[in-house]
């Protein structure tokens, strides 16, 4: 259970899956939006003692402004998760975001190419891409 200030306390439903080797910690569909980054270094804080490698967000989680790069929240929530070592997949549709942005659509191929940060359509796609990640360090 998260919960930010005293005055305003959130509670983010999550849970533990492991899946091919890697611990998630999965915040489903329904729930408080992630949008603040106090609610990442939250997320991080429930990660690390459960041995959780990877944050996974749905799109309905995530704040719209995560997927403005200009507003900066992205930049803000992907450091706080490397600068833990822990990876972040966001699952779901984001096409109606990338429609109109080149620049979010170029950070989405970057970050699918790199080892870190995963966009994917769904939990089975990520399990795809964890097993030939997996593969590929074999």
């Amino acid at each position: 259970m998260l919960s930010a200030d005293p005055e305003q306390r959130r509670t983010m439903d999550y849970r533990i899956e492991e899946v091919n080797g890697h611990r998630l910690l999965v915040l489903d569909g329904e729930g408080p939006a992630v949008t603040r980054v106090q609610d990442v270094l939250e997320l991080v804080a429930e990660a690390l003692p459960r041995r959780a490698s990877m944050i996974v967000v749905t799109v309905a989680r995530l704040d719209p402004a995560f997927f403005e790069l200009r507003s900066g929240f992205a930049g803000e929530f992907v450091q706080k998760i490397v600068n833990y070592r822990l990876r972040l997949a966001v699952i779901g549709d984001i096409s109606e975001f990338i429609a109109n942005s080149a620049a979010l659509t170029d950070f989405i191929r970057e970050s699918n190419r790199g080892r870190s940060i995963f966009f994917v359509r769904d939990l089975d796609a990520l399990v795809e891409k964890l097993a030939a990640r997996s593969r590929e360090q074999g």
